[in-house]
C-alpha cells in the first residue's frame, strides 16, 4: 500500500509539474500580446472548415435549429467523432479573420443533383452571413477580407471541395464562380471522369485534356486551383500548365507522413515556384505516423469482427463485435496529437518551400480526431504561439496565419484579369469537344 501511495504521489507530482508547463506556455504574456497584435493586424485566414454539412446533416437542412451565437461543443456529430468545433464566440475567441466555409457534398451525389446540393450549401453559407451581421460578411476577393477584418468582422468564403459538383460542365463551374465560391478542390475521394483522386486508384494517371481546360478555365475566371485530394500526378500536371498561384486548402507534408493527402517534397518546390500556398491540415492521421498506423489498425479489427455480408468473426452479432473493439481500443490507445505535431508540419513545408507558401487549412469539423489542444477554433492563437516559441519572427507568422494566402488570393484575381482580356469562355465537357 505504501508503495501505491508513493507511486501515486510521483504520479500527481509529474501531472503538476507538466500541468505547470502547460500553464507556463499558455500564460506567457509576451507571447500572447505578440499573437495577439499579428493577428488584429492581419486576419487569420483558415482553409478549410466544414461546419456547412455538418449543420447540414444534424438539422436536415434546417439551419433555424442551430444558434452559432451560442456555445456548440455539446452538439454531436457522427458516432465517434467529436462535436461541433466551431461556433461565433470560439470564433472570435480564436481571433479568426477569414475563414473558407467548404461547400463539400459528398461523391455519391452525382448529375443535376450534386449541382443543386453545391447551391443548397452556397446558400447555407450565406444564410449564415446574413445571420449573424455583426460577426461574419461575405468576401470574394483579397480586398473584401483585409476591409471585413478591419471591421472586426470575419470574412466568410466559399470553397467547393471536390469537381464531381460541377457536373462535367465549364458552364456550371462559371456560374460557382459568380455565386462565390473562390475554390475548387479539383478532385475529392474518388477519381472525376477527368481528374485522379489521391485516395483511388489511377485511372487517367494525371489529368484529362478536359481536365486541363478546367484548370485553365479556373485561372482565366480567377477561382484558385485546390490540390488538396488529388494525385501526385495531378498535382504536377496542374502546376505545369496553371498560370496562377495554386493552394493546398487542407494538406500537409508527405515527407513527415506518408499519407496520400499529404504533399512530397519535390512538389513542395514546384509550389514555390508557381508562387502558391499549402495549408496545413490537423487531421491527426495525416500529421502523425503513429495515429496513420492506428487508424489502420482500427479499420482492420473493424473488418475483422463485423464484415458483412460473408465476413467477420462476429457477423450478425453487434454486441459482441463491439464488446471485442471495445477491448482492442482499450489495449490499443489512441495515439496523442498535438499542437507541436501540427507545427512541425508547418516548419516543414517552411524549410522545403519557404516561409512564404505556408498558410493553416484546419479541416475543423470535417475530421474523426482532434490534436491536443487544437480542439476547436478557439485555440488558433496557441499554434501561433507555438511557432513563436520555436523562434518565429511577427512577420513570419503573419504570413502564415493569412498574409500568404492574401498574396495567393489577389495574384489569382490579377490573372483573371489578364487571361480575360485574352481568352474566351471555353465550350467543352468532359463528354464532348473543345470550343477553342
Amino acid at each position: 500500500m505504501k508503495a501505491l501511495n508513493l507511486c501515486v504521489a510521483a504520479a500527481c507530482l509529474a501531472a503538476c509539474l507538466l500541468g505547470a508547463v502547460t500553464d507556463a506556455r499558455a500564460a506567457n504574456p509576451d507571447i500572447n500580446s505578440r499573437v495577439a497584435k499579428v493577428l488584429e493586424a492581419t486576419p487569420l485566414i483558415d482553409g478549410h472548415n466544414d461546419l456547412p454539412w455538418g449543420i447540414r446533416e444534424i438539422t436536415n437542412n434546417n439551419f433555424s435549429a442551430i444558434d452559432l451565437k451560442k456555445d456548440t461543443s455539446n452538439i454531436a456529430t457522427l458516432a465517434g467523432w467529436p462535436n461541433l468545433t466551431t461556433d461565433i464566440p470560439r470564433l472570435r475567441k480564436g481571433m479568426v479573420g477569414g475563414q473558407f466555409w467548404s461547400v463539400y457534398v459528398p461523391v455519391s451525389v452525382k448529375g443535376f443533383e450534386v449541382v443543386q446540393t453545391t447551391m443548397e450549401q452556397i446558400d447555407l453559407v450565406k444564410r449564415m452571413a446574413a445571420r449573424y451581421p455583426a460577426d461574419l460578411e461575405m468576401a470574394y476577393s483579397a480586398a473584401d477580407i483585409r476591409r471585413i477584418h478591419r471591421d472586426h468582422k470575419i470574412a466568410s468564403l466559399i470553397g467547393i471541395e471536390g469537381g464531381h459538383q460541377i457536373n462535367d460542365s465549364l458552364a456550371v463551374l462559371r456560374q460557382m464562380y459568380s455565386l462565390g465560391a473562390r475554390y475548387m478542390t479539383l478532385t475529392h475521394s474518388r477519381n472525376t471522369e477527368w481528374a485522379d483522386s489521391a485516395t483511388d486508384t489511377p485511372v487517367h494517371h494525371g489529368l484529362t485534356p478536359f481536365g486541363e481546360d478546367i484548370v485553365r478555365e479556373m485561372n482565366r475566371i480567377g477561382m484558385l486551383v485546390d490540390l488538396s485530394h488529388v494525385s501526385p500526378e495531378v498535382m504536377r500536371q496542374a502546376l505545369k500548365i496553371a498560370a496562377a498561384p495554386v493552394m493546398y486548402s487542407h494538406s500537409s507534408a508527405r515527407a513527415l507522413v506518408d499519407h496520400p493527402r499529404n504533399v512530397p517534397d519535390d512538389i513542395l518546390r514546384l509550389v514555390a515556384a508557381n508562387g502558391g500556398i499549402v495549408m496545413v491540415n490537423f487531421n491527426p492521421g495525416y500529421v502523425s505516423d503513429a495515429h496513420l498506423h492506428w487508424d489502420a489498425d482500427l479499420a482492420a479489427e473493424q473488418a475483422r469482427y463485423d464484415t458483412p455480408p460473408f465476413g467477420g468473426l462476429y457477423i450478425g452479432q453487434p454486441e459482441r463485435a463491439k464488446a471485442a473493439l471495445d477491448a482492442w481500443q482499450q489495449a490499443h490507445p489512441r495515439p496523442v496529437v498535438t499542437i507541436a505535431t501540427i507545427a512541425d508540419h508547418i516548419e516543414h513545408i517552411r524549410q522545403i518551400a519557404g516561409v512564404d507558401h505556408v498558410g493553416l487549412g484546419s479541416d475543423f469539423d470535417g475530421i474523426p480526431d482532434l490534436p491536443e489542444g487544437l480542439e476547436g477554433v478557439e485555440h488558433f492563437p496557441a499554434l501561433m504561439a507555438e511557432l513563436m516559441r520555436r523562434g518565429w519572427s511577427d512577420a513570419d507568422v503573419a504570413k502564415v496565419a493569412g498574409e500568404n494566402l492574401l498574396r495567393v488570393l489577389k495574384a489569382a484575381e490579377e490573372a483573371s484579369v489578364k487571361l480575360s482580356a485574352s481568352r474566351q469562355p471555353l465550350d467543352v465537357t468532359a463528354r464532348g469537344s473543345s470550343g477553342r
